[in-house]
């Protein structure tokens, strides 16, 4: 079965931090770009991050630069997301998804990303 499972979610106060990931089951991860996505309440999936599977490309949401790193581990079929410096807006439910490439305006081409994972929620309040 082909899959994307994300793990790494929690409770953490604002300014804290939090490491996500991303595990491919059922296929290599080293071939596809991943991009993050996220989710809160009563709002649309936005992109968070995206990387490349094959050069050195990786871009972020204006909202977490400087903030969020993502990295991947082809050796364990992982893609994770560093999460640094929280605040409540950053509370949602976070997704990965693969995709041949990070398209031009990522953030934007959710619909370009296939087999969504479950999702694991990020919750950032004191």
């Amino acid at each position: 079965q082909v899959r994307l499972v994300e793990s790494g979610g929690g409770l953490v106060q604002p300014g804290g931090s939090l490491k996500l990931s991303c595990a491919a089951s059922g296929f290599t991860l080293d071939v596809y770009a991943i991009g993050w996505f996220r989710q809160a309440p009563g709002k649309e999936r936005e992109g968070v991050s995206c990387i490349n599977s094959s050069d050195d490309f990786e871009d972020y949401a204006d909202s977490v630069k400087g903030r969020f790193t993502i990295s991947r581990d082809n050796a364990k079929n992982t893609v994770y997301l560093q999460m640094n410096s929280l605040n409540p807006e950053d509370t949602g439910v976070y997704y990965c998804a693969g995709s041949l490439f990070c398209p031009p305006d990522w953030t934007q081409r959710v619909y370009e990303f296939a087999n969504w994972g479950q999702g694991t929620q990020v919750t950032v309040s004191s």
